[in-house]
């Protein structure tokens, strides 16, 4: 389990821990990922305020650099949008070890409206695998 840094065994319990839903993705990401993370994970507290679908660290199981925060979209018919990206900043803040400069990545199903960070789709995700 991938999990950022913490300050001592109570702040660790606080801040929650990163966990990795893409298997194929955990030990060996696919290019295309921001910050050139070496693990890729979901993050998420106790109270699952916040919970962010894609994390790129640079090792596990105690991340010390976050490569990316990221948010994944699999609406039909509504690209990531305004709203998406303005929650997804909001959660950044929230994520230990990432700040303002931590690149953001969204991966949709229905494409884009927002252009100020990097976005993958379904082909960009297939060809990963490839």
């Amino acid at each position: 389990m991938c999990r950022p840094a913490p300050r001592d065994h109570d702040a660790r319990h606080r801040r929650g821990h990163l966990r990795h839903p893409h298997t194929g993705w955990t030990r060996d990401p696919p290019s295309g990922f921001p910050g050139n993370p070496k693990v890729i994970g979901s993050y998420w507290t106790r109270t699952n305020d916040p919970q962010v679908d894609l994390i790129g660290a640079d090792r596990e199981p105690v991340a010390q650099r976050i490569a990316f925060v990221g948010s994944v979209k699999s609406r039909d018919s509504q690209p990531f949008d305004e709203r998406d990206l303005a929650d997804l900043i909001s959660h950044r803040s929230q994520v230990p070890e990432a700040g303002d400069a931590t690149p953001l990545l969204a991966v949709s199903r229905s494409g884009m409206r927002v252009s100020s960070l990097t976005a993958l789709g379904p082909q960009e995700l297939l060809d990963a695998w490839r």
